[in-house]
């Protein structure tokens, strides 16, 4: 070798690469096994290391870069052992020049590397060597120098855990998801309620009032409890004077108020139904007023003319207190419609009429009996005897979950005719039995296609 190629010998991990490892006599030189790198062998009695020359500025900067990548590979993991060693092992191996001349040209500790980095890397060593983010690819990084990633991994935060917000899980489990928007409006609502800022026609009908509160204490009825199916709702004109027609049970006027609630959620117009009542009810305390803040009136025919020549939606249930009130036995057979008032209001102001079906309230309350000496003292049309009231005291009051439907039917055409018919009592009478058998025809269909009457 020359001068300048003991000049390049570089130890590695302490190790001379061109210094052969003093073996006792008689036994071959080896090496433990799985092991990655030479072990600095220990100096033998009477044997002399010999100290290596200085090299001068040229040759130490010419090699420098070599030594880099050598030291580079090793300890920044970019070479596997396997490759090491057998740099390490080529280059113990290889005669120097001086030794034997016919044994090619020597290779240089910067060529074994260079030869070991051009060996593919196994991808297990890939995986392990990108995953422990050691800077691999920078020469002269320590064994101990942290690179990019492992300072990002440090770095990173750990996810904490969401706060519980009791206020959002207590508004999702009483308004759903919509909790929020729910209650804006129910604030808004309470300050108009307190500066007076709504709105009340001449018949005292509160519109916010009905549709905010009212009517949502019978939506858990409507939707939950007696599970109403509506059909043929798209028979209701969107605007407009009409007049819904429906025949009457249940013991309580329920079955009214599952109608207006069917029309003010379910129609494409949301239209809000002004019922006629009989005199009773606003005779009742607290009901009365209720009834007239919900757009309900008397039952009579200059109150229905005005409505619907306001273009409302009014709803009849000519059988009155016959039909709410009959037996359990009489279930689903129309009483009499009386003289065929609402007729004569339709053909006035040429309104069509709507025959509506309902199914379903006949089994909230099976009326049995009847109490008429309370009935009479307390002013009342009757006080009902069920399987449950008076026997169950207050749970008596609680209907049973019947199942409902609720069916509007074709609307009869009233507007061909002059408004003077409505004196005519052969054709009030005729469109009124007409509308009657519309409804209990209807009646019979759907108790035929009902499969249960709780299901």
């Amino acid at each position: 070798m020359t001068e300048n190629s003991d000049a390049a010998a570089v130890h590695l991990n302490g190790v001379r690469l061109d210094e052969p490892h003093a073996q006792p006599q008689g036994q071959p030189q080896s090496r433990p096994a799985g092991a990655d790198s030479p072990r600095r062998p220990r100096a033998s009695a009477g044997v002399k290391r010999p100290i290596p020359s200085r090299p001068d500025p040229e040759t130490a900067a010419r090699t420098a870069p070599a030594n880099g990548a050598v030291h580079g590979a090793v300890n920044g993991g970019a070479v596997n052992g396997g490759a090491v060693n057998d740099a390490v092992n080529g280059s113990r191996s290889q005669p120097s020049a001086d030794k034997s001349a016919d044994a090619g040209p020597a290779r240089t500790p910067a060529q074994a590397a260079a030869a070991a980095a051009e060996q593919p890397e196994p991808a297990d060593d890939r995986q392990e060597h990108q995953g422990s983010g050691t800077a691999a690819e920078e020469p002269g990084a320590g064994p101990h120098e942290q690179g990019p990633a492992d300072e990002a991994n440090q770095e990173r935060p750990t996810p904490s855990r969401p706060r519980l917000d009791v206020v959002d899980t207590v508004g999702r489990l009483i308004g759903g998801g919509d909790w929020e928007r729910r209650a804006s409006r129910g604030l808004a609502f309470l300050r108009r309620r307190i500066t007076g800022d709504y709105e009340i026609d001449e018949f005292g009908f509160d519109r916010e009032l009905t549709e905010n509160v009212l009517l949502s204490m019978f939506r858990p009825l409507y939707e939950r409890y007696f599970r109403v199916e509506t059909r043929g709702i798209e028979h209701v004109p969107d605007k407009g004077g009409v007049l819904i027609v429906a025949n009457h049970s249940g013991t309580l006027p329920l079955d009214a108020v599952m109608t207006q609630v069917a029309l003010a959620d379910h129609h494409p117009a949301h239209r809000s139904l002004r019922m006629l009542a009989a005199d009773v009810v606003f005779t009742m305390p607290f009901i009365g007023e209720l009834a007239r803040k919900a757009g309900h009136t008397h039952a009579c025919n200059p109150d229905a003319e005005r409505l619907l020549c306001a273009g409302e939606v009014v709803g009849v249930w000519p059988e009155g207190f016959k039909g709410i009130g009959k037996p359990f036995a009489d279930r689903y057979r129309l009483q009499r419609f009386g003289r065929g008032g609402f007729v004569s209001a339709a053909l006035r102001t040429g309104t069509p009429i709507v025959p509506t079906a309902i199914v379903g309230a006949e089994e909230i309350y099976p009326k049995i009996g009847d109490i008429k000496p309370l009935a009479r003292l307390l002013g009342l049309p009757y006080v009902p005897v069920t399987p449950t009231f008076p026997w169950l005291g207050p749970l008596g009051l609680v209907p049973l979950p019947s199942k409902w439907y609720i069916a509007f039917g074709e609307p009869i055409d009233t507007s061909s005719y002059d408004p003077g018919a409505a004196d005519d009592p052969m054709l009030v009478f005729n469109l009124t039995d007409q509308v009657r058998e519309t409804i209990q025809d209807t009646l019979y269909r759907l108790l035929l296609q009902r499969r249960s009457v709780f299901f």
